[in-house]
C-alpha cells in the first residue's frame, strides 16, 4: 500500500485514504484491451500524522469507511488471466467493521490479496474481419453461386432472378440489424445464434430453435460437399476417369472431402481461420478471372456451347421465365437459392472466439451482406441475371451444330440462329448438354481460365462447407451446457484451450455423412431453407418483442433497427417458409412447439432475463392497474388465499390443501414471519403456484396482521386466510393461545374469509437434527421439513368418497366455492359432494328441496342433501376439556376477578358457560354426527363463528376440538365473510 502511484489524502489515526495518481489507461484503440484494474480499499493502516501535504483529516465515518470505488470487475462475471476476480463490498462487511488486525479488505474471489490466479494458455480470438466478415461472405458464396446461379436464371428470368436476390437480401438485411441490436445488449458468449434467441427469448423457444439450427448447420455441410464433389465428378467425367458411377461418385468424393475437412476443424481454430483466408484469396481471383472472361470475344468452342459474349438481343428474348421439371417455379427456384443467403449466420456462430462479439457481429454482418449481394448482382447481371446477354439456354456442345452444316434441320429455331448456329435438334429432344438450363458449369466456360473457376468454386463449396462444420457443433455444446434436455449432456464437453467441442464434431459428421448420401443438390438445399429461415424469424421476433416490452435492461448500443422492420423480417420469414414447402414448414413448427412444450414443462433451473420475462411483467403490471378500475363482481370472485403456513416445507399438506384449489384459478401467497429462499425453491420444486412472502414481527398475530395489510397487488389481493389449525393449545403458553385466536378475528375484521385446517397426525413435519457447522468446534441444529416429493393426503389419488360440507350457517357460499374447487382437480373427480344443513324433523324434506334449488342454481354439481334434525345432547366431556381454562371466580373476590379477567382474557367464566350453553352443547352433537356420517370422508368442511371479544379463546377452541377431535379425516374449518361468493344471475 505504500506504491507511489498512491497519495495519502485524509488521515485519522492510524486509518488512511489514499487517491491513485498515476496508473494504467484503458487503451480503447486496443481490441481486447483489458479493463483498468480495481483501485485498493483504503488502508487501516498509518502512523495516525497528517500527510506532508497537510491535507485536513476527515470525519472518522469517512476514513473508516471500507466503501470502494466502482470497478469493472465488480460487474463482470470473470476476470482477465492472471488477476483474482473481485467482488464489491457486501452491505454487511460495510455496516458491520469489525477489527481486522490491520488487514485490508481484498475483495477477491477464490484468494487473498496479490494472490492472484495463475496464467493460463490465452484462447485464440478473432476480429471483425476474419473472425465476421471474411467468414460470413465464404459461407454466402458457397456451392449455390458458382453452379445454380446461372441455372436458376435460365429457369427464372432476368427480372425474376432479380427478384429472388433482391427478396433474399431484404429478409437477411433485417435480420442482420436484428442480430446486431441482440448481441450489442450485453456480453455474447459462445453459442451463436442459439446463445443469441435464448437469452433474449428464454429457455423455451432458444432450445428450440438451437437443435434446429444445430441441425440445419450439419445438413449444410452435406449441401456444400456434395456441391464439390459435383464438380469433382464433371472433371472426372471430362477426362473419361470415372470411379464407378456419377451418382456414386459424389457419395465416395463427398466423404473423403469431409473427413478432411473435419481434420481441419478438429485441428483447432487457428488453423480453420487460417484455411478461411486461403479460401478468401482464392475466390477473390477466381471472381477476377470470371469478369475478365465475359469480355474475351467467344471462341468458336464455346459458342458450341452456347456462349456468344454481350448480345443486346439475347439479353431481350431472355427477359421472362421459362420454367422446366418439377421444381420449375418461382419458389422452386427460392427455395434452392436462398440456402447461399444463410451465410450471414456463420460469424455469430463462432461468437465465443471473437474478440469483441459487440462490435464484430453487427459490422462483419451488415458489410459481409453488402458486398456478397452486389457481388450476386454483378455475377448474375453478366451471366446470372443479365447472364442471358452471354449465353443461351440451350446448346449442344457440337461444333457440327452450325447453320451451313449437313447436319442443319431446314428450319432453325432459338437464339443461336441469328450468330449462325442451330440447336433446334437438342432443344426440341431435350438432350442439350450445355447452355443455362443444362450445364452447372456454365462460370467456368465463360471465365479467362476455367481452372481458376474450379479453384473457386473448391474454395466456396469447402470454405462453407468448413464453416458449418465448426458451427453446428460450438451451437450445439451451448445447447448442452443449457441442460435443458436429457441425454444430450454427452456431447457439452469440451477439450483444449478453446473448449473445443469434439464429440459435437463427430455427431455433426455422421449427419453430413448421412445427407452426403443422398448426392443430389437439388434436394438437400430445400431441405434446410426452412430451417434457417425459421432461425431468422426467431432473431427478428426476439428484437421486435426486447423493444416492445420497454425492459430497462435492452439498452442495445447498436441504435439502427426498428422493430417495425423486425416484425416484417420475422413474419416475411414464416410466410416464405410456408410459400416454400408447406409441409416441411409444418414439421419445423411441430419441432419447436413439442421442444417448446418439453421445456415449459420441465421448467429448467436458468434464469436469463429474457424478454418473456419483460413481458410477462408488462402485461401484468398493465392487467393489474386495469383491474383496478373495475368494480368487483361476485361472478368473478375467487378464493384468494393468504396461507399462514410459516416455513411451507413444515406444513406440507397445508400448502397442498390450498393449491389443490387455487391452482390455475386464483392467488395464493405462503405467509411466514422469517424465511430464506430455499422456501421459494421448495414451493417450485414441488409444483405449488405461489407466491411467498416474509415478515419480521414479534409474534404471529403482528406478522399475521401486518401480511394481511400488506400482501397483494390492487385486486390481487387476499380475501381469505388460511391457517393450520394449533394442535397444542392446551399445552402452549395462554398467550400465544390468545393471539392465534385473534388472528382469526383479525381476518374477519379484514372482511376476510377464513379456513383452518386440521389433519389427524397434525401438519407439523418439521424435525430438528444436530448440525455441524463449517468450523473446528461448535454445533447447531438444523431443522428439516418434508421434501419436495414427500405426498400428502391432498397430492394422493381420491377414490370414489365423500367430501361432506355442513352448511349450517349461510356465510355467502365460500364453504361451498372451495369444495366445488377441488372437486374439479383430477385427483379429487371421482369424489363427490354430500350437503348437510340444519333443520327439523316436520319439515325436513321441504328444507331439502329448497337447498337442492339453491344448489342447482350455483350450477356446483352438488344433488345430495342431507337434514340434520335438532336434537338434545350432554356436556360432560366438553366441561372436562374446558376446565383447565376456567377463571373459577367464585374463589376471588370482585374486584380479583374483575382484575384476572382483563390480565387473561383466555379464561372461560361461569357466565361465558351460560351463555354460549346452546353454542357448546350444538358442538357436542356435531361431532357425534360427524363421527356417524363422516368417519369415511375424503374431507370434512365446517367452521362456527363466534362474536369478538365476547367469548374466550380458550371456549372457541374447546369447540373447534370437540368438533374435530378422533375424526380421520382431514377437517377444513371454512367460514366466509357474510359476502356472496356465489351467484346465480348472469349479470
Amino acid at each position: 500500500m505504500d506504491s507511489p502511484a498512491y497519495k495519502t489524502v485524509l488521515a485519522l489515526g492510524r486509518f488512511k485514504v489514499r487517491k491513485l495518481q498515476t496508473g494504467p489507461t484503458l487503451d480503447k484503440g486496443k481490441e481486447g484491451a483489458s479493463p483498468l484494474p480495481c483501485p485498493p480499499a483504503p488502508s487501516m493502516e498509518g502512523s495516525g500524522q497528517a500527510d506532508e501535504g497537510g491535507s485536513l483529516s476527515a470525519p472518522p465515518d469517512y476514513a473508516t469507511t471500507m466503501d470502494v470505488s466502482p470497478c469493472y470487475e465488480f460487474y463482470a462475471q470473470s476476470a482477465p488471466p492472471g488477476r483474482a476476480r473481485k467482488s464489491r463490498p457486501s452491505l454487511e462487511v460495510l455496516r458491520n467493521v469489525v477489527s481486522t488486525g490491520g488487514t485490508v479488505w481484498s475483495g477477491e474471489r477464490g484468494g487473498p490479496v496479490g494472490d492472484a490466479a495463475s496464467p493460463e494458455a490465452e484462447p485464440v480470438r478473432f476480429g471483425w474481419v476474419t473472425g465476421v466478415m471474411i467468414r460470413c461472405m465464404l459461407n454466402i458464396w458457397g456451392v449455390i453461386l458458382y453452379l445454380r446461379l446461372p441455372w436458376i436464371t435460365a429457369q427464372a428470368g432476368i427480372g425474376l432472378t432479380w427478384l429472388i436476390i433482391l427478396m433474399s437480401a431484404v429478409v437477411t438485411t433485417i435480420t442482420g440489424l436484428s442480430i446486431s441490436a441482440i448481441s450489442t445488449n450485453g456480453k455474447v458468449k459462445a453459442g451463436g445464434t442459439y446463445f443469441l434467441i435464448s437469452r433474449s427469448l428464454g429457455p423455451e423457444l432458444g432450445g428450440s430453435i438451437g437443435l434446429l439450427f444445430s441441425f440445419a448447420n450439419a445438413v449444410a455441410v452435406a449441401m456444400h460437399v456434395v456441391g464439390f464433389a459435383e464438380t469433382v465428378r464433371d472433371l472426372l467425367l471430362e477426362f473419361d476417369a470415372v470411379m464407378t458411377d456419377p451418382v456414386n461418385d459424389i457419395r465416395i468424393v463427398g466423404v473423403i472431402t469431409v473427413t478432411v475437412l473435419l481434420g481441419i476443424a478438429l485441428a483447432g481454430m487457428e488453423w480453420e481461420a487460417k484455411a478461411q483466408v486461403v479460401f478468401f484469396f482464392v475466390i477473390m481471383v477466381s471472381f477476377i478471372n470470371y469478369f475478365v472472361g465475359t469480355l474475351i470475344p467467344a471462341t468458336e468452342e464455346k459458342m458450341s456451347k452456347g456462349y456468344f459474349s454481350y448480345r443486346g438481343d439475347i439479353f431481350l428474348e431472355n427477359i421472362g421465365p421459362e420454367w422446366r421439371g418439377e421444381s420449375g417455379n418461382f419458389f422452386g427456384m427460392f427455395s434452392i437459392f436462398f440456402p447461399s443467403a444463410t451465410g450471414i449466420l456463420a460469424g455469430a456462430n463462432i461468437s465465443g472466439d471473437l474478440k469483441d462479439p459487440a462490435v464484430a457481429i453487427p459490422k462483419g454482418t451488415l458489410l459481409a451482406i453488402f458486398w456478397t449481394t452486389l457481388s450476386y448482382l454483378a455475377i448474375s447481371a453478366t451471366i446470372g441475371n443479365g447472364g442471358r446477354s452471354c449465353v443461351v439456354r440451350d446448346a449442344s456442345g457440337s461444333l457440327n451444330d452450325t447453320l451451313g452444316s449437313p447436319n442443319a434441320t431446314d428450319s432453325c429455331l432459338g437464339l443461336g440462329c441469328g450468330y449462325g448456329w442451330n440447336f433446334t435438334e437438342c432443344a426440341q429432344a431435350g438432350t442439350c448438354e450445355y447452355g443455362l438450363a443444362n450445364n452447372y458449369q456454365t462460370m467456368s466456360m465463360v471465365s479467362g481460365f476455367s481452372p481458376l473457376i474450379t479453384a473457386g468454386i473448391f474454395a466456396a463449396t469447402l470454405s462453407s462447407a468448413l464453416a458449418c462444420l465448426v458451427s453446428a457443433p460450438k451451437v450445439f455444446q451451448c445447447l448442452c451446457q443449457d441442460k435443458l434436455y436429457p441425454i444430450i449432456g454427452f456431447f457439452a464437453k469440451g477439450y483444449g484451450k478453446n473448449n473445443e467441442p469434439l464429440r459435437g464434431y463427430m455427431l455433426t459428421f455422421v449427419l453430413a455423412i448421412a445427407f452426403i448420401l443422398i448426392a443430389e443438390l437439388n434436394t438437400i438445399a430445400p431441405i434446410i431453407s426452412n430451417f434457417f429461415l425459421c432461425s431468422y424469424a426467431l432473431i427478428n421476433f426476439s428484437c421486435f418483442h426486447a423493444t416492445i416490452t420497454n425492459s430497462p435492461g435492452w439498452r442495445p448500443s447498436f441504435r439502427y433497427f426498428s422493430k417495425w422492420s423486425a416484425l416484417f423480417g420475422a413474419v416475411i420469414s414464416v410466410v416464405i417458409m410456408f410459400l416454400l414447402t408447406w409441409w416441411a414448414a409444418l414439421i419445423v413448427v411441430g419441432i419447436i412447439l413439442v421442444s417448446l412444450a418439453y421445456v415449459s414443462y420441465k421448467k429448467p433451473d436458468v434464469n436469463w432475463g429474457s424478454s418473456v420475462q419483460a413481458g410477462t411483467y408488462s402485461m401484468a403490471l398493465s392487467y393489474s392497474v386495469s383491474l383496478t378500475q373495475v368494480e368487483e363482481h361476485v361472478k368473478n370472485f375467487r378464493p384468494q388465499c393468504l396461507v399462514l403456513t410459516g416455513p411451507p416445507s413444515f406444513r406440507p399438506a397445508l400448502v397442498d390443501f390450498v393449491s389443490a384449489f387455487t391452482k390455475g384459478v386464483s392467488l395464493m401467497i405462503c405467509g411466514n414471519v422469517a424465511g430464506v429462499k430455499e422456501h421459494v425453491e421448495w414451493l417450485n420444486r414441488r409444483k405449488v403456484r405461489s407466491f411467498y412472502t416474509l415478515i419480521t414481527a414479534p409474534d404471529l398475530r403482528s406478522g399475521a396482521r401486518s401480511l394481511m395489510q400488506v400482501s397483494g397487488l390492487g385486486r390481487l389481493k387476499p380475501n381469505t386466510i388460511v391457517l393450520g389449525y394449533k394442535q397444542n393449545w392446551q399445552t402452549d403458553s395462554p398467550h400465544n393461545l390468545e393471539n392465534y385466536v385473534a388472528t382469526i378475528h383479525d381476518a374477519f375484521d379484514g372482511r376476510a374469509g377464513v379456513c383452518v385446517l386440521r389433519m389427524k397426525d397434525g401438519l407439523d413435519v418439521s424435525v430438528a437434527l444436530p448440525h455441524l457447522l463449517c468450523v473446528p468446534t461448535g454445533s447447531s441444529v438444523k431443522v428439516l421439513g418434508a421434501d419436495e416429493l414427500t405426498e400428502t393426503h391432498f397430492q394422493a389419488q381420491q377414490k370414489k368418497r365423500c367430501v361432506d360440507v355442513y352448511w349450517l350457517f349461510d356465510d355467502g357460499g365460500l364453504t361451498l366455492l372451495v369444495p366445488y374447487l377441488l372437486s374439479r382437480r383430477k385427483r379429487w373427480s371421482r369424489c363427490r359432494v354430500r350437503v348437510f344443513i340444519s333443520g327439523h324433523l316436520g319439515s325436513a324434506e321441504q328444507q331439502r328441496q329448497e337447498i337442492q334449488l339453491l344448489l342447482s342454481k350455483f350450477r356446483l354439481g352438488f344433488s345430495e342433501v342431507l337434514v340434520l334434525p335438532h336434537v338434545a345432547w350432554h356436556l360432560k366431556e366438553f366441561e372436562d376439556l374446558v376446565a383447565p381454562f376456567r377463571l373459577n371466580e367464585g374463589q376471588r373476590s370482585p374486584e380479583a376477578t374483575e382484575a384476572l379477567r382483563r390480565e387473561t382474557p383466555w379464561k372461560v367464566s361461569d357466565e361465558d358457560l351460560r351463555v354460549y350453553r346452546k353454542k357448546s352443547e350444538q358442538q357436542v352433537r356435531l361431532h357425534e354426527i360427524l363421527q356417524e356420517n363422516s368417519r369415511n370422508a375424503a374431507l370434512i368442511v365446517i367452521l362456527p363463528v363466534v362474536r369478538k371479544g365476547a367469548c374466550p379463546s380458550a371456549l372457541y377452541m374447546a369447540w373447534l376440538e370437540t368438533l374435530s377431535r378422533d375424526l380421520r379425516p382431514p377437517v377444513a374449518f371454512i367460514r366466509g365473510n357474510q359476502q356472496d361468493a356465489l351467484t346465480f344471475y348472469c349479470q
